[in-house]
Order: structure tokens, then C-alpha cells, then sequence
């Protein structure tokens, strides 16, 4: 598996041929990861409700360390694009050792809070007595590994800054394959199946929920190890020794914290909004509850163009500026925010016209398909303003600038949308319609204003390292 590095600055070939370079294969790695977690759904949910709530009540929960992860990463990856950028290659590994530091620190102190907490969290968050055990156990076996989930996202993500998209994605590819191998052996006891006129014996575990979370673990220990292991290869653009200076370098962690803090602020208050809306849309009956849920699930598939282009936004802007190529900056960022909203406006058509059979394949409820019909194509038209708002985050964070897209999301989050559904579905008696309307006008608000930050250009000058 040899490392795959893209030079950005290499200006011989068409921006557009750099930008997709870099974009399909995370495109293609977030889409990957999205179908196993479906298919994850689908076998644990196949033992019953029960075995479904199990895993459902952890998710908020594993979302939110997750998104945490990717912050602190935010703060060491943005760095190391603007030096791999000058060519200050030195530099660049100095910050990844730091950041070695804080994944070590950070990874056996989130394992170890969890530990604590597990027995306790699932039943705070509402799950059943009969739901309970399993729920504990699948949190404390997944907690077990958060400190190979975070070298997953920190070391994958230094792969990408530095031009590498190719690696992460195989080695994705590899980890969810033996995600779902870990899940058809150790969910289901022994049983025979039958295939082309013959039966084949099949031995299983049986260990249901808790076996799910046992695949699940044994992917992420062998995807973080992996690209732990990346990072310190000969040929890679890094170039990393196991033997190095470690001393803590106060100035190269106030950078990754005062860049990192306002991502983490933006996902803790994206996803606390998300429970706040979810128990508000609860409020209004079961079948909008669920029409509601269905329809950001798949929504949620629209949004990966989105994550990819912004993803090589900020490799490509961060590089390009801290080559002091600010035009080079400027064309890669118009060219992403141009690819994307094309993509995105795409993936909205795709939402309205194949309405009915995304929703059936996930219900048959009759109800629930036919408010899902109508909230799927409700939110197919903020699509490309959604766009707009996730590419043009990946820009400003390149920049420097990690505050306005905090400050934009909170705003579109707690003053938008939640003042809107509280309004339109409530005292007006819109219902479930009010909510995906003030959803759109959210989007809508989001992707205007980042253009509007995006076309000042301030972001090209915040940070003259």
C-alpha cells in the first residue's frame, strides 16, 4: 500500500483534475462508511427493537466524542497543510509529534471517563430496563478503543492535508469489510443456510448487540493501527521517525487550540440542538417522528459531495497560502465552491424525484412514506445552499479562520431553525412541515452568509505564518 501524495502546488495540471484527485476517494470513503453503518443497522436490527434501541441510544453519544475528535485534529491538520505547503517539512512533523501527544492523552482519557461512565449514560439517556444491559455493554466495548477511533481520525486526517486521500480510503475499505465479517460470526449463533440447492454450516458467536460492538471495536483497533503505522513509513511525504524531540511545544498547541476550540464548540452545539429538535419533533406524534428521522438519515447521504469537496478545500487552500500562492488559494476555492453546489444541487434532484423509493426502502409504514415523500423533497431544494455552507467552512478553516463557522452554525442552529419550528409547527399548526421548513431556511441562511464571508477575501489574510 504505497502512499499516494498529490502535489497541490503543481500548477501544470488543471485545478480541476487536483480538486477531484483529491475529493473522490473521501467522497467515496464517508460514502462507505455511511452503507456499512446502514447495513450495521440492518443486522442488528434484525434480532429485534430491543437489539436496535441498544445501539440507537449510544449514538448521540458516540457522535458527539466523534465530532471532539475531528476538532482536535483540526487544530494539528490545518497547521500542517499551511507547512507542507512552504515546504517546511520539519516543522510539519514537529506538530504531528504534538499531536501524537494529545491523541496518546487524549484517546486513554476519553477510554477511561467512558469506562466510568458507561454503566450510567444509556440509562440517563432514556434507554428501557429490557434495553438497559445491552445498551452498557455495547458503550463500554466501544469505549474501549477510542484511543485507536482518534489515531483513525487524527492520523487519516494528517494523510489528507498532506495530499494523500488514496491510503485512508483502502484502508476504510479494509476495516469496514471486516466490520461486517466481525458482525455476520459474532452477532448470530451457528445455523445453516441454504444456497444453491446445498446447506452450508455457518458457526457464530451468538453474542447479539454485544457482538456488534466487538466487530466494531476490532475494525477501529485495526484501522487506527494502520494508519498510525502510515504515517511513520519511509516514503511517506512526512516522513516521521519513532525517535524524535516529543517536549511539549506551547506554541504549537495554543495554535491547535485556539483553532480546534471553536469546531468543538460548533459540533457540542450542532449536536445538542439536534436532541432539542429531535424531542421537539417528538412532541407532534410517532409517525412525524419517524417521517423525521428517515428523512435526515437520507438526507444525510446528500451531504457527502459536500464533506468531500470541503475536505480538499482545506488541503488545497491551506497548502496553496502557506506557499504564499494566494491566487492559487483563490482559484482552488472557486473551483471547489462551483464543483460542489453542482453536486449538491444534483443530489437534491435526486432526493425529489426518487422520493417514494428512498423512503420505502427504509418503512412500509404508509404514513410514514407519504410525509417522508413530502419532507425529502422539501429539503431537495436547500441543497445546493447547504453545499455552499459545508465547502465554504473547509476554505475559512484553511485560512485560519475557525470562529465564523462556529458563529454561523449557532446562529442557523439556535436562532434560525429552532425559533422557526418551535413558530411553524406549533402556534401556527404547521407540524411536522413547520420543522422541515425552518430546516431549509436554515440551510439557506448558512450558505448565503458563508458566501457573503467567503467573497470579503478576509480569510486569505488572517494567518501570515
Amino acid at each position: 500500500m504505497a502512499p499516494q501524495f498529490i502535489d497541490v502546488l503543481d500548477q501544470s495540471r488543471p485545478p480541476s483534475k487536483t480538486i477531484l484527485l483529491l475529493a473522490w476517494p473521501t467522497v467515496m470513503e464517508q460514502l462507505l462508511q455511511t452503507m456499512v453503518g446502514y447495513v450495521d443497522t440492518a443486522m442488528v436490527g434484525s434480532l429485534g427493537a430491543w437489539a436496535t434501541a441498544a445501539v440507537a441510544i449510544n449514538a448521540s453519544l458516540t457522535w458527539l466524542i466523534n465530532g471532539l475528535m475531528n476538532a482536535a485534529t483540526l487544530g494539528f491538520s490545518i497547521q500542517v497543510a499551511r507547512h507542507v505547503g512552504n515546504g517546511d517539512l520539519e516543522l510539519s512533523r514537529r506538530i504531528v509529534r504534538q499531536a501524537m501527544l494529545v491523541l496518546a492523552a487524549g484517546g486513554l482519557g476519553l477510554t477511561l471517563l467512558m469506562q466510568l461512565l458507561a454503566g450510567s449514560l444509556p440509562v440517563l439517556l432514556g434507554a428501557a430496563p429490557d434495553v438497559a444491559p445491552h445498551a452498557i455493554n455495547y458503550l463500554r466495548i466501544i469505549s474501549s478503543v477510542h484511543l485507536f477511533s482518534f489515531s483513525l481520525v487524527m492520523c487519516g486526517g494528517f494523510l489528507r492535508c498532506a495530499g494523500d486521500t488514496r491510503t485512508p480510503l483502502q484502508i476504510n475499505i479494509m476495516a469496514n469489510l471486516a466490520n461486517v465479517c466481525g458482525n455476520f460470526f459474532l452477532i448470530f449463533p451457528s445455523r445453516t443456510i441454504h444456497i444453491w440447492g446445498k446447506d452450508f454450516y455457518i458457526w457464530g458467536a451468538g453474542l447479539g448487540v454485544e457482538g456488534a460492538a466487538a466487530a466494531t471495536a476490532f475494525s477501529i483497533l485495526l484501522a487506527g493501527t494502520l494508519l498510525f503505522l502510515v504515517l511513520f513509513r519511509k516514503n511517506g511525504v512526512l516522513g516521521l521517525r519513532i525517535r524524535g524531540d516529543y517536549r511539549k511545544d506551547n506554541a504549537i498547541l495554543k495554535t491547535a487550540f485556539d483553532l480546534g476550540l471553536p469546531a468543538a464548540l460548533e459540533r457540542v452545539s450542532n449536536s445538542s440542538g439536534q436532541l432539542v429538535l429531535t424531542r421537539l419533533v417528538a412532541g407532534l406524534g410517532t409517525v412525524p417522528l419517524a417521517a423525521y428521522y428517515l428523512c435526515n438519515t437520507l438526507e444525510s447521504i446528500s451531504y457527502l459531495p459536500g464533506f468531500g469537496f470541503a475536505i480538499a478545500a482545506t488541503t488545497l487552500v491551506g497548502q496553496s497560502l502557506g506557499a504564499g500562492e494566494k491566487e492559487l488559494a483563490k482559484t482552488y476555492g472557486k473551483h471547489c465552491i462551483t464543483y460542489c453546489t453542482i453536486m449538491m444541487g444534483i443530489a437534491g434532484c435526486g432526493l425529489y424525484v426518487f422520493a417514494r423509493p428512498l423512503i420505502g426502502l427504509f418503512t412500509p409504514d404508509i404514513q410514514v412514506i407519504a410525509l417522508g415523500i413530502v419532507g425529502l423533497r422539501i429539503m431537495a431544494f436547500a441543497q445546493p445552499f447547504s453545499g455552499l455552507g459545508i465547502v465554504i467552512s473547509g476554505i475559512l478553516r484553511a485560512g485560519g479562520d475557525t470562529k465564523n463557522p462556529f458563529l454561523i452554525m449557532l446562529s442557523g442552529m439556535w436562532l434560525v431553525r429552532m425559533c422557526l419550528v418551535i413558530l411553524l409547527s406549533y402556534p401556527l399548526g404547521l407540524g411536522i412541515y413547520g420543522a422541515w421548513i425552518a430546516m431549509i431556511m436554515d440551510l439557506i441562511y448558512r450558505g448565503v452568509i458563508s458566501y457573503r464571508l467567503y467573497r470579503k477575501g478576509k480569510w486569505l489574510y488572517l494567518w501570515n505564518s
